[in-house]
Order: structure tokens, then C-alpha cells, then sequence
């Protein structure tokens, strides 16, 4: 009896030293699939990870869940109900979406709009960004663990999306851009109502960034986390808010100006290109944070420019049918989460033969496979959260 108790002691002191990791034993890697799911914005992913205890070895993104044959939908539609469907992948982008196809077509037909549009869509295109940069500084610090900041956020989202609603009749799908210009003319003291709207969130904006900087609980969840080397950003092709924070000085609106940024990011304008070095979760939150309050600026700069104009028109009168001359270009915008491109080919007719959407956010998520493995699995959400991205702009 006593040699049997013994036994099972040497038993069970062999299992718990094995359990602690003694050499010898053989383990295998677990696969675990995180999603499909639909947290807050994002939208439907699924990622398929492979973890060595609470380590993450590999990491596959799995996409298509939204998928929906967009650039093949483009074919059939003639460049007036392209727009409608453009705007739609990053459903946070949609002013953007819209901008980067009708520049493309206006370029192809050599067509020159009305100045007033030029700064009533750089406007409107800022006004975009800082709505999509709010959701984001609001809902990553909820996926952290901290809902207060989501409630400032929509906050200044509601003041905002006012003056876009008023101007477009749209909330999110605004379908405002026209080839030529916009729809119509901005209603009487829009102006005035769109700048009292930029103050009012530029003076609150402090209340939501006392609770993100410094916050000792957000940064210790950050900081040092999801390091995204610049090299591999490149590598990539990430850009935005994400490759910026990486080092990367890379801003089409400063590089490859359209619309009125050429003179607004001249020495001495609003205009600026926010980066940081670190290339980590921490990193690009401040990134966003700032460029936040840059394109309050640009916003405003834009609308003191239409108020110095004299009245005009604000869009080129179209033929019936709209043919584009026989020709390809690519035309690139600087999306509110990082390069839009659409490459154009054309044959003569009212319809594009191709339209081919190089969207920010599949390379931004494309590069999750060389961030995740060595993380830990408690810091897998804090690095997805800190890509920014909307699946609709994954999928297409």
C-alpha cells in the first residue's frame, strides 16, 4: 500500500513536471479561427491563427465574406451610376470613394471644373476624413476596454455629419460627386453653419484626448505592441495613418496634389504630413489623433476660400450619354485610411471596359501575416484594432 502511494506520488510529481514544460515532451501547435465576426465597424473577418501555447506562430487573414463583385458590377454601369456604387466599399470613405472616380474620368476627358467645386469637394473630402478618424478613435479604445471615448467621438461625428446630411441628403452614402463638379450648389449659409460646426469640434475635441493620451491602461496595452517595421510597410504597400506611423513620409496630398492641396500644403499652409517612428499600436492612435486636428484645418482653409470666391457654377453641363475617349489612366486619391486608386481602361464607350479598385485597406490587412506571429494572443485584438480598416474595403 505504501509502495502504491508512493508510486503515484512519483506519478503525479512527473505530471506537474511535465506540465511546467519539462524536456522531452512533444506538443503540437493549436489552429484557432477568430471570427468570422462583425466587431463594431469593421465588418466580417476571419482570421486563421496558429498559437504555441499563448504565442501566435502564424496568422492567415481570411477574406470574401463581403464580397461583392464590385469592380465586375463597374463594367456594366455606365459613369453616372458608377459613383453609387464607388462609394460604397469603405463606407466610411464614401465622399472619398466617389472623388477618386471622377477625377480619373474628368482626366481622361481633359475636362477642367469650375474652381468653386475644386474647394467645396476639398472641403467636404477633409470633413470625410475627420468623420472616419472619429469612429476610429472612438471604437479602438472600446475594443481596449473603454467605452466613455466612443460616446465623445460620436458626439462630434453627429455635429458633423449634420452639415454633410444637409448639403448631400445623404448620412453615410452621400453620392454627391458628379463628373464636372457636385450636384448642386451649397445651400444658402452652409458656409457659415459648416465653419461654426468645425469650431465646435475643435473646441471639444480636447475633452476626448484627455482620456486617450496618458492613459496609463491604453498605453500599456499599446505601446511596444504590433511593432510594423517600415521596411515591411513597404514592402506591403501599406499606407495612410498606419505607414506614416511607421516612418513612412508618403501623403498623395502633399506628393501628388489634386483638388486645392497643392496650395494648401505649400510652406507656411495648414496642410502637414503627421508621422511617427515607433511603428507600433500606440503609434498610429496618435497619428490618427493628430491628423485629426489637420484636416479640421485644411477643412477650414478650404471653406474660407469658397467664401472668398464669387458665385458661379459649381459643375460642368453634361451631354445625354457620357463616353469616355479610348485610353487608360490610374488615378490615386489620399484616402482617409490610405491610397484609393482606380485604374481606368477605356474603349470610347459610356461604359468602362475595366475598373480595376487598388483599395487602402487590403494591404493594410494583407500585412497582419508578418505582424501577428511572436504576439501574444491577448495582444491580437489591440494590433487588429490599431490597423484601421473597414472590410467593405478588404472585399470590394
Amino acid at each position: 500500500m505504501t509502495e502504491t502511494r508512493a508510486a503515484r506520488s512519483t506519478g503525479r510529481e512527473r505530471a506537474l513536471t511535465v506540465g511546467v514544460g519539462a524536456g522531452g515532451l512533444a506538443t503540437a501547435d493549436m489552429v484557432l479561427n477568430i471570427g468570422p465576426q462583425h466587431p463594431a465597424t469593421h465588418g466580417v473577418l476571419r482570421l486563421r491563427i496558429v498559437v504555441d501555447g499563448e504565442r501566435i506562430v502564424r496568422a492567415e487573414p481570411i477574406i470574401g465574406y463581403m464580397h461583392r463583385g464590385a469592380e465586375k458590377l463597374f463594367e456594366v454601369r455606365d459613369y453616372r451610376q458608377i459613383i453609387v456604387l464607388a462609394n460604397r466599399h469603405d463606407w466610411l470613405s464614401a465622399f472619398s470613394n466617389e472623388l477618386g472616380v471622377v477625377l480619373g474620368v474628368e482626366q481622361m476627358l481633359g475636362m477642367e471644373v469650375p474652381e468653386r467645386a475644386v474647394w467645396a469637394r476639398t472641403a467636404l473630402a477633409e470633413l470625410n476624413r475627420v468623420l472616419n478618424h472619429l469612429m476610429f478613435l472612438g471604437s479602438y479604445p472600446l475594443e481596449l476596454g473603454a467605452i466613455t471615448p466612443v460616446f465623445h467621438a460620436f458626439r462630434e461625428r453627429e455635429e458633423l455629419q449634420a452639415v454633410m446630411e444637409e448639403i448631400s441628403g445623404g448620412r453615410m452614402h452621400y453620392m454627391f460627386n458628379r463628373v464636372g463638379g457636385l450636384k448642386e450648389d451649397l445651400p444658402a449659409g452652409w458656409l457659415g453653419r459648416a465653419g461654426r460646426a468645425i469650431d465646435n469640434v475643435r473646441g471639444r475635441l480636447p475633452d476626448l484626448e484627455r482620456l486617450l493620451v496618458g492613459n496609463e491602461i491604453l498605453e500599456a496595452r499599446t505601446r511596444g505592441v504590433g511593432i510594423l517595421p517600415r521596411a515591411t510597410a513597404e514592402a506591403f504597400g501599406v499606407s495612410g495613418p498606419i505607414a506614416r506611423a511607421s516612418g513612412l513620409d508618403v501623403d498623395l496630398r502633399r506628393d501628388a496634389p489634386y483638388l486645392g492641396y497643392g496650395e494648401l500644403f505649400r510652406p507656411g499652409g495648414p496642410g502637414r504630413v503627421v508621422t511617427r517612428n515607433e511603428g507600433d499600436c500606440l503609434a498610429r492612435l496618435e497619428v490618427l489623433l493628430e491628423q485629426t486636428h489637420v484636416s479640421l484645418d485644411l477643412a477650414e482653409a478650404s471653406l474660407d476660400r469658397l467664401v472668398a470666391l464669387p458665385s458661379g457654377p459649381i459643375n460642368v453641363k453634361l451631354p445625354k450619354v457620357l463616353k469616355v475617349p479610348e485610353g487608360q489612366i490610374y488615378c490615386a486619391t489620399e484616402n482617409p485610411l490610405g491610397f484609393n486608386g482606380y485604374f481606368l481602361v477605356s474603349r470610347g464607350e459610356k461604359t468602362p471596359w475595366r475598373l480595376k479598385l487598388r483599395s487602402a485597406s487590403f494591404n493594410n490587412i494583407s500585412v497582419l501575416t508578418e505582424m501577428l506571429p511572436g504576439q501574444l494572443i491577448a495582444d491580437m485584438v489591440a494590433i487588429l484594432g490599431s490597423m484601421f480598416f473597414v472590410v467593405g474595403d478588404v472585399d470590394k
